[in-house]
């Protein structure tokens, strides 16, 4: 059997030849020079004709530039994968890149291991600029991040970020101290927390938030600490709420996620909710729909973070040198039936 041969790729010479002008004028057109508006005509109508293609790899040897953006996370891949804000924050970030003409590349991080992978991908070339999403206090990502001079945003700022970086995120210490006054004004005496992710910015501060609310009223014996926002740390941190306090009647969740396993460690209690306990979460993601009685939340405008990261990295590629200032988005409670 013979194979047909592959379909010769169109160049420029088939353009200038369809359309009747030189090369010279095919590449001022393909360059986003000037040429008049009939060459220019005549041009895309050849493009069309032939079948004409860019040939992205040769421009970007010419231009130095990859024309993509690492969206960097620092977390399990079980995570990644399960928990909705990151793959809004991505899908975010994948739109306004995409509308720039930039590829978003996904660069998953949870050992050491990747964190070398990555940092040597990142050194190669392969990408104009990077997301950084969940970086942790310390994480050997900032330092690769700042050594290379990358145009980079991070989501989130962890408090020994490369100042030099800006970064876009969400008041996490306003927003928890606003839901736990709220879930306070209900009438609720003992209130708890399941707080996770205090190797970070986001944990750290909903904490201090809530602790704010409380004020005399806090007690340590009634935090429970968790490593992930994921649904078993909501199981598991709640259990343990109940054993060191059965009068527990209200519970501040450091994520959705954690709060609906919250709800059916309570479920298993037999208690109530919202009658026996009151419970909140954080985030305004898909699990405080599901949940039923649907969760009171802070909403995080995950999508808009996403778009506004990729915003910055765009200018930065594009020569903007940016104030290193963070960019802080507006967190409405939402309030539903959980208290």
């Amino acid at each position: 059997m013979t194979r047909p041969k592959p379909q010769k790729r169109a160049t420029v010479h088939d353009i200038a030849a369809a359309a009747g002008v030189s090369r010279g004028t095919v590449s001022r057109v393909l360059n986003g020079g000037y040429v008049s508006a009939e060459a220019r005509a005549a041009i895309e109508a050849a493009i069309t004709e032939v079948g004409y293609v860019p040939n992205t790899a040769a421009r970007t040897l010419k231009m130095r530039r990859s024309q993509a953006v690492g969206f960097v996370a620092l977390e399990p891949h079980s995570l990644f994968l399960d928990d909705p804000n990151i793959g809004s924050i991505m899908l975010g970030a994948n739109a306004a890149l995409s509308l720039a003409d930039h590829q978003m590349v996904s660069l998953v991080v949870e050992s050491a291991r990747d964190t070398e992978r990555v940092g040597r991908y990142l050194s190669g070339g392969f990408v104009d600029g990077a997301i950084i999403v969940s970086a942790r206090t310390h994480d050997p990502i900032i330092q690769v991040i700042s050594t290379l001079g990358l145009p980079a945003v991070f989501v989130g700022h962890p408090p020994d970020l490369d100042r030099n970086i800006p970064f876009v995120g969400i008041d996490n210490q306003g927003s928890a101290r606003a839901i736990t006054e709220r879930l306070v004004a209900t009438g609720r005496r003992r209130i708890g927390m399941i707080a996770a992710a205090l190797d970070r910015d986001s944990g750290i501060d909903r904490l201090s938030g809530f602790r704010d609310a409380l004020g005399a009223a806090y007690s340590s014996e009634l935090v429970a600490e968790v490593p992930l926002y994921d649904y078993g740390s909501g199981v598991k941190g709640m259990r343990l709420l109940l054993e060191r306090d059965p009068s527990i009647d209200g519970v501040f969740a450091a994520s959705d996620a954690i709060a609906a396993g919250a709800l059916e460690a309570l479920r298993e209690a037999g208690r109530s909710v919202p009658g026996d306990i009151g419970l909140v979460g954080f985030d305004d993601s898909t699990w405080a729909v599901r949940c039923q009685p649907q969760l009171s939340t802070v909403h995080q405008p995950a999508k808009e973070i996403g778009s506004v990261a990729a915003q910055l990295v765009l200018r930065q590629i594009g020569g903007e040198h940016l104030t290193p200032a963070g960019q802080l988005l507006p967190t409405p409670i939402v309030w539903r039936d959980s208290a």
